[in-house]
């Protein structure tokens, strides 16, 4: 390969050429040395006037070891220089500033100090691609060892550049060389020339920025003068400025006026911006916010809202998230009112998902509704309208929000009971019916609304009986085979088909067998959406009717004088009743009824034959005093969620006190005050105690190496959301010099390394911090390994020490949430990836068993405490948690006591992904058996 390499190279054909010098970069760059082409290169490469060939030229020369073992430049390196000096003398912009640019990246003063006077005639050339990087050049000189003597005025230069400078890039490159090198020079420059700031470039301005936060995190008490251009560069036309400018003035100051311009700021990059990514960084701006200012974002509630008009259902759901935290009783009403206005819109059907929207409107209008009930009655009758929507999920949640609506506001009985009886047809849901006639069985308590109740029941499930029986068995047994035939089409062509009396007793037969089949087809497209679910199959709907009917008729002889008329609604009750258990028994439908629908049914025959006073008080007033109570306990559940959400601080004893009011006030601004009156209150709160420990941070410290091998090596681990950051130190534990020692690392999973770690040379008995970044891609248990090789002078070979594996803990990516208990059964029906776990631990209590693996799992429990309560022997709990990559696991725990004392059962994992689903069952099964 070499010897091809070399011939290209001494022809005279550019194209090959240009190939060459490309396989000769990645030979390197996989580790081969190829000492013969340097001379090669050297002779026929570096004459060239090909701007591609000088291009390669350059990097290959940049990867290329220009010292020996010893650290002494290589002295055929003295034959680039003059080449070098030549390219930044060139006639050709291009050249000079690919030259320039290649300086950059060399760290050999020998080669670099007799360029200086080149690189220095550049900051003076015309064409401003040259001088841009002529600075920074004159940047790299200066900042490596010794650089301060080959350029001792470089700042002075680049100061005076700065000022004469009017290309922006050549000026920001400018002030970025003085705010790494000389930061008090670029400080001066900045508030010189304080009054034009505005009409400098983004770049320029983003690197003020920069500069900003590190000074005054250098000296905090100089913040106040720097707010003042924060401030001013909020109204710069870039939003990335904008941005930025908003982000560092949070990070600066607490004060409400700057927290206000802040948050007015993202605002309006949430509604200016199309993006959607765009916005949903914003949200989380916004959401940090609302979280440490939430009595200044409350102003603000209404410029969020307004990011409702993007069609993206993430930015959406994000924006209700954020705004019904901020709601209160001043802005309730504006805030329903537009969500009135947003669910009226989704009935235009312009958009594939107005379902789906709209049932987070209405879960939003609910959350608000409980909040504050006033509000209750100028959205219940909107949403009542959606009872006999097509998304079942939207109808069911308007239904648990009439549900809870017509308890908690006693003046909406009554006007809540006359719609949902006028709009009861409608619906087609099965859920929502169920819960509907929960409804109509628990409220309707005078006497006319009573008989509406029954009244509007009996139409919606049509005229009795729901089928005709056939005469003979034989006739049942035809039923069966014969039950995907469209009944109505055969009965219509039977008597053209067999009008010969050859056939007539076959016909009979047929005709006999069909008839079932014709009678329910007929009624269920003829009759109310009852009737049609209950011939469905649907007997646990059938069930609830039932329940409704005894529920109305008990209520019916409270209310009603009349013995006459009770006897008479009670014998169409049990007429119906009776009906439907024909109905369930007969060979009509493919599934007879269930017996736990069965057994309910009957139930309620007895009940309306033979009632009691203590049956009649339980079927009254027992079920909605469950309800109350469930309420109840879901309104404390919320209280204690709020409580443990608050942030519990303590001042130490020992804290200096900073006496604001003693201080003098001459020459500060109204924001600079405000900020050291938050300041004061932070300290008193003891808000300035960093929650991390060193002990925890230990927790994350990973020994690569054994303490035996020659090189010792341990990683400090850092997960930050998308990113894993390897904080490895590499000590030399040898009395000699160790060459090219290189940290090669390699990932398993979704993690993807980001760069390669360059090579270094470790003295004896020192250390090198050597960082690694690694980028995640999703929920998973992921490994990284990998191994350390380094040369000595004495060992041609290279040396290899295997590093020990780094497991990445899926805890870091999952944190505990929260999801209606709907929402919850609907993914655990769609999710196609389970891991199930059995039980093996030496725990024997439930409650303790749940309890550590929810702190094992980082998860949050769903299931109510009152439904963990007790000691039957039995649990089952649902957990739930979220990844930072939008990412759902659900988990039940089924466990049982033995009568050995220990527990058995299985903890089911489901997620939409195989990586979580296997990641947890792992975790759980490494934690369960109650080890710390």
């Amino acid at each position: 390969m070499a010897n091809e390499i070399k011939e290209a190279l001494e022809g005279n054909d550019v194209e090959a050429k240009i190939e060459a010098m490309k396989n000769a970069i990645m030979l390197l760059l996989n580790g081969e040395t190829i000492p013969q082409l340097f001379i090669t290169i050297i002779r026929y490469v570096l004459p060239s006037e090909d701007h591609t060939v000088q291009k390669l030229l350059l990097l290959y020369l940049e990867i290329i070891d220009k010292t020996d073992s010893r650290g002494k430049v290589l002295p055929e390196m003295i034959l680039i220089c003059q080449n070098l000096r030549n390219n930044l003398q060139h006639p050709n912009e291009y050249i000079r500033a690919v030259t320039l640019r290649f300086l950059c990246r060399l760290n050999e003063p020998e080669i670099i100090e007799p360029l200086i006077p080149s690189i220095l005639q550049n900051l003076e050339h015309r064409h401003p691609f040259v001088r841009r990087n002529a600075v920074l050049a004159v940047m790299s000189v200066y900042r490596l060892p010794g650089g301060d003597h080959l350029l001792v005025d470089a700042p002075e230069i680049v100061e005076k550049f700065l000022s004469a400078e009017q290309d922006l890039s050549s000026k920001r490159n400018a002030f970025l060389m003085l705010f790494n090198c000389a930061q008090d020079r670029a400080v001066s420059y900045l508030f010189t020339h304080i009054d034009r700031i505005n009409e400098w470039g983004e770049q320029l301005q983003m690197l003020v920025l920069e500069l900003i936060r590190k000074v005054c995190r250098a000296s905090k008490d100089e913040k106040g003068k720097y707010i003042k251009i924060i401030i001013s560069l909020l109204s710069a036309p870039s939003t990335a400025v904008n941005y930025e400018c908003a982000g560092t003035l949070v990070s600066l100051s607490s004060a409400p006026t700057a927290v206000k311009a802040a948050a007015s700021t993202y605002c309006q990059l949430l509604l200016s911006q199309s993006d959607n990514n765009v916005k949903l960084i914003v949200l989380d701006r916004l959401s940090e916010l609302k979280a440490l200012y939430r009595e200044i974002m409350v102003e603000l509630i209404m410029d969020v809202l307004r990011a409702l008009s993007s069609p993206n259902l993430d930015v959406k759901r994000k924006t209700l998230d954020i705004v019904l935290d901020l709601i209160t009783h001043r802005n309730v009403d504006e805030v329903v009112l537009m969500l009135k206005k947003e669910v009226v819109k989704t009935q235009s059907g312009e958009h594939e998902k107005n379902g789906e929207y709209r049932q987070m409107l209405v879960q939003a209008i609910h959350t608000c509704a409980v909040k504050f009930p006033e509000v209750a009655s100028t959205v219940v009758h909107l949403l009542m309208d959606f009872l006999g929507d097509t998304n079942v999920a939207s109808a069911t949640d308007v239904a648990v929000f009439v549900r809870e609506i017509i308890e908690t506001n006693p003046k909406l009985r009554v006007s809540i009971i006359t719609r949902l009886l006028d709009t009861f047809y409608q619906i087609r849901a099965s859920r929502v019916c169920a819960c509907a006639l929960w409804i109509i069985g628990e409220y309707c308590l005078s006497l006319s609304e009573v008989e509406s109740g029954i009244a509007t029941i009996k139409q919606c499930l049509g005229e009795l009986p729901f089928f005709t029986p056939s005469e003979d068995g034989e006739g049942q047994e035809a039923q069966k085979t014969s039950q995907p035939v469209n009944s109505a089409t055969v009965s219509s062509r039977r008597p053209v088909v067999l009008a010969d009396g050859t056939y007539a007793t076959q016909s009979a037969v047929l005709e006999t067998a069909m008839s079932p089949p014709t009678v329910v087809q007929g009624s269920l497209a003829s009759n109310g959406n009852l009737r049609s679910l209950i011939l469905s199959g649907d007997f646990f709907l059938g069930a609830v009717v039932a329940c409704t009917l005894t529920k109305l008729v008990l209520r019916l002889e409270e209310v009603q004088p009349s013995k006459t008329e009770v006897n008479k609604t009670t014998t169409q009750a049990l007429l119906i009743l009776v009906s439907m258990l024909q109905l369930g028994q007969s060979s009509v439908l493919p599934q007879p009824i269930d017996n736990d629908s069965h057994e309910r049914i009957v139930l309620c025959i007895r009940l309306l034959c033979n009632t009691g006073d203590d049956i009649r008080k339980i079927w009254l007033q027992a079920c909605r005093e469950s309800f109350l109570k469930m309420l109840a306990d879901k309104q404390r559940r919320e209280t204690e969620e709020i409580k443990a959400k608050a942030k519990i601080s303590y001042a130490q004893p020992d804290d200096l006190i900073d006496f604001y009011h003693l201080k003098s006030r001459k020459g500060m601004s109204q924001l600079e005050l405000e900020d050291a009156v938050q300041d004061d209150l932070k300290r008193a709160t003891g808000e300035f105690i960093k929650d991390g420990d060193d002990a925890n941070r230990l927790n994350r410290i990973f020994q690569l190496t054994g303490f035996s091998d020659p090189v010792y090596a341990e990683a400090y681990v850092t997960v930050h959301h998308y990113d894993i950051v390897l904080d490895v130190t590499v000590i030399n534990r040898t009395k000699q010099t160790l060459q090219n020692l290189c940290l090669e690392l390699a990932t398993m999973g979704d993690l993807k390394l980001v760069e390669r770690p360059q090579n270094y040379t470790l003295a004896p008995e020192s250390s090198k911090q050597i960082k690694a970044n690694i980028k995640v891609s999703s929920t998973e248990t992921g490994v990284i390994f990998g191994n350390i090789v380094y040369e000595t002078k004495n060992v041609n070979d290279r040396n290899v020490i295997v590093l020990n594996d780094i497991h990445i803990d899926i805890m870091d990516y999952i944190s505990p949430a929260t999801c209606a208990d709907t929402a919850f059964r609907s993914m655990w029906a769609e999710f196609e990836w389970e891991n199930k776990v059995a039980v093996n631990t030496v725990i024997q209590d439930e409650r303790e068993f749940l309890d550590h693996i929810i702190k094992s799992t980082n998860m949050k429990c769903l299931s109510p405490p009152s439904a963990l309560e007790g000691e039957c022997g039995f649990l089952a709990a649902n957990l739930y948690a979220k990844s930072i990559f939008g990412e759902d696991a659900l988990v039940n725990l089924s466990v049982e006591k033995q009568a050995d004392g220990k527990l058995s059962g299985y903890i089911r994992i489901r997620s939409k992904t195989q990586g979580i689903a296997l990641s947890l069952g792992d975790k759980i099964t490494l934690k369960q058996k109650g080890a710390a």
